[in-house]
């Protein structure tokens, strides 16, 4: 029965605050890696040869790969470097996570009253919900994961506050709607949590056919594959989003991006179309443990705030039961006072 009376009880706003808590918990446990693949991400490809001149001529660092990266960082600005930029990127998360899952919930809420049945959405009718939910939540929250893009690539010296990581942004070439950039990335990519949840379904018939109830494993799992089946297949897409976030390679003489076409040709001409992948390892990492972690987190949160619900229900039904218990008392007593 209380598996039944859950969404009932839980609203747009008890979901949202869960999904938050849940993809914050996750983030949290594995940022370095998220600073990393953004890292890897906006560099360009360069030849030894150049490398070496380069390194040679400016302070500029390249990584080679993850490991690498994680080396030079921890060297040059100690486990603080690791989670540089948090702040934003904890913002953003929790943000644009409390605005899908509130979102989705709204939306969803009312296709069933359209709908005028109790039946579930078919997947296609799931994908589309998530897809309006995700367009929504973008809008709203792009402006965050754009000023934590900038920190994360900004060198220690350069790196600024979230307020003035912003002010730079909009003093720059585009104004206020720099702020902004990405959003056609972006709403594209609202692709990737349509693909995570059909992946996750074929994954669960063909993993556990029949099963209804998942262990918190399998539920894991199941997250985990399917979110990196998702993110294989958008990495291009998410290479060129980091690309128009962050500040333009020297090649373009501080000539920012304006489509995420432009990013994704720049660096097939400059790098060759492998380097549409780069940052793959890293990328699937955090997603594999994230999405594993978040759907975990996410139910539990949900069960805390149904328990914490029900006991203020109780609460409030046991005071009205003692202001009608004393309201009885002096109706009863009332005469006697009279007389």
């Amino acid at each position: 029965m209380a598996a039944h009376s859950k969404p009932a009880q839980l609203g747009p706003w008890g979901k949202a605050t869960a999904g938050a808590a849940g993809a914050a918990f996750a983030n949290v446990l594995v940022y370095p890696l998220d600073l990393i693949k953004t890292k890897l991400q906006v560099q360009v490809k360069k030849s030894a040869d150049v490398e070496k001149q380069e390194a040679t001529a400016s302070n500029e660092v390249h990584y080679k790969g993850t490991w690498d990266a994680l080396t030079k960082i921890k060297n040059a600005e100690g486990i603080a470097g690791l989670y540089a930029g948090m702040n934003g990127a904890l913002l953003g998360v929790t943000s644009s996570n409390f605005a899908y899952f509130y979102w989705y919930s709204i939306v969803r809420t009312l296709y069933l009253q359209y709908q005028k049945s109790d039946a579930h959405p078919s997947t296609a009718a799931e994908l589309a919900l998530g897809a309006v939910a995700g367009a929504l939540g973008q809008l709203f929250t792009i402006p965050v994961a754009v000023i934590t893009t900038r920190q994360q690539t900004q060198s220690k010296e350069d790196r600024k506050g979230i307020i003035d990581t912003a002010r730079e942004v909009v003093e720059g070439e585009d104004g206020i709607t720099g702020l902004w950039r990405g959003l056609k990335a972006s709403l594209v990519l609202v692709v990737n949590p349509a693909i995570t949840y059909g992946a996750y379904e074929r994954l669960k018939d063909i993993l556990f056919p029949g099963k209804n109830t998942l262990k918190p494993w399998e539920a894991f799992l199941l997250g985990a594959l399917s979110k990196s089946i998702a993110t294989i297949v958008t990495q291009p897409l998410i290479v060129a989003k980091v690309g128009l976030q962050s500040k333009p390679p020297a090649a373009r003489n501080g000539k920012p991006f304006k489509s995420f076409v432009e990013v994704m040709e720049f660096i097939v001409k400059n790098e060759g179309a492998l380097s549409l992948f780069k940052g793959i390892g890293p990328q699937l990492l955090k997603g594999f443990l994230v999405q594993g972690i978040l759907m975990m987190t996410k139910e539990r949160v949900e069960l805390m705030f149904i328990l914490f619900m029900r006991f203020l229900s109780k609460l409030r039904s046991q005071q009205l039961g003692k202001a009608a218990a004393l309201a009885a008392a002096a109706k009863v007593a009332s005469p006697v006072i009279a007389k």
